[in-house]
């Protein structure tokens, strides 16, 4: 018999897991109604509450500092659902903090724990890479999440990690686009100067032309403007825009976000261009809107459930005295109208 989460409870009542985390830890801003109820479904289910969790409640630190970098990307809306209600179950709170492009994500880090009586922190997004040597000052545990690039400066003994292999993604995605017969292919990449995913993705993307005999063609890598160093719908359609209006010929887009995807979508419809039989399209991260956009548009799609859990995991491992782990996820190819 599968044993009985705190999530099967929240279900079961139909309340939230921090409703439920109210009534097991007998927090006052709960109704004694509420209370009761969750409690007499907990002796229903045969829940047994994590023990070590409730310790960690009554304890002075049990905050845990979210830190995102792109918080316009609905990729990461579902990533800080997933680990809020793991770290609520545990008996913490969730401090989030969004990170402006131009901001350093270790300088805010710092300020933060200064601040607040931090007991682990996640780096969301972003590019920690050229700032690692800084994050030897945090005297809080991190694990950093979504982020491929090693941080430079910083012993991997030292810090956690989850993501993909985004370079070998990119090749793959390059591939594919290249296995259906598209030769002139257009990556709408990161910051031209990007240290972490997008020089990763792009990495990939060259490799996988390489390997099949085609030059890079610097025309057709289109960079984030200086101005809006942001994966965002506008930079995908603006990007699209301004290779039309250049005059470049190009047969595909691979966009390393699918918010860029997206954007870029509406640019080729407006200008009368047809998805896939004039341009294809092809995406990166899998979320659910690449679905229900018309045309639905194919993408490499992370795990993007699993890499949040296991963000949440790692953390609270290495809080309760564990080893740093780096782990490292497949994403796959979901197909779909664009191509």
């Amino acid at each position: 018999m599968e044993q009985i989460t705190i999530r099967d409870v929240a279900k079961a009542c139909g309340v939230g897991v921090s409703t439920v985390s109210r009534a097991i830890n007998d927090h006052p801003n709960i109704n004694e109604e509420t209370k009761q109820l969750v409690l007499a479904k907990i002796r229903e289910l045969g829940y047994v509450p994590n023990n070590s969790a409730r310790n960690l409640k009554r304890s002075e630190g049990k905050a845990i500092a979210v830190l995102v970098k792109g918080m316009t990307n609905p990729f990461f809306n579902v990533m800080i659902k997933i680990m809020e209600e793991d770290i609520i179950s545990r008996g913490y709170t969730m401090v989030l903090q969004h990170v402006d492009p131009a901001e350093d994500e270790a300088d805010v880090a710092l300020e933060l724990a200064k601040e607040k009586k931090l007991c682990g922190i996640v780096f969301l997004g972003g590019i920690v890479t050229r700032t690692g040597k800084n994050l030897a000052m945090l005297n809080v545990p991190y694990v950093v999440s979504t982020i491929g690039a090693p941080l430079k400066g910083v012993n991997e003994e030292d810090y956690s990690s989850v993501a993909v292999d985004d370079e070998r993604e990119g090749k793959i995605a390059t591939s594919f686009l290249l296995s259906k017969g598209y030769k002139r292919i257009a990556i709408f990449a990161g910051a031209e100067d990007d240290t972490s995913v997008g020089m990763l993705r792009l990495a990939g993307y060259k490799a996988a032309l390489k390997e099949a005999g085609i030059p890079v063609d610097e025309k057709l890598i289109r960079y984030l403007p200086k101005d809006n160093e942001e994966y965002s719908y506008y930079t995908g359609y603006s990007s699209a825009k301004k290779i039309i209006e250049e005059g470049v010929e190009f047969d595909a887009v691979f966009a390393i976000a699918d918010v860029m995807a997206v954007g870029a979508c509406r640019a080729f419809l407006e200008t009368g261009r047809k998805i896939p039989e004039d341009v294809a399209v092809m995406g990166f991260d899998g979320i659910d809107l690449t679905a229900f956009y018309l045309p639905s548009i194919t993408t490499v799609a992370q795990p993007i459930k699993q890499m949040a859990l296991e963000t949440s995991h790692l953390l609270f491992e290495v809080i309760e005295g564990k080893k740093h782990r780096h782990l490292v996820f497949d994403a796959k190819i979901v197909e779909r109208e664009t191509t």
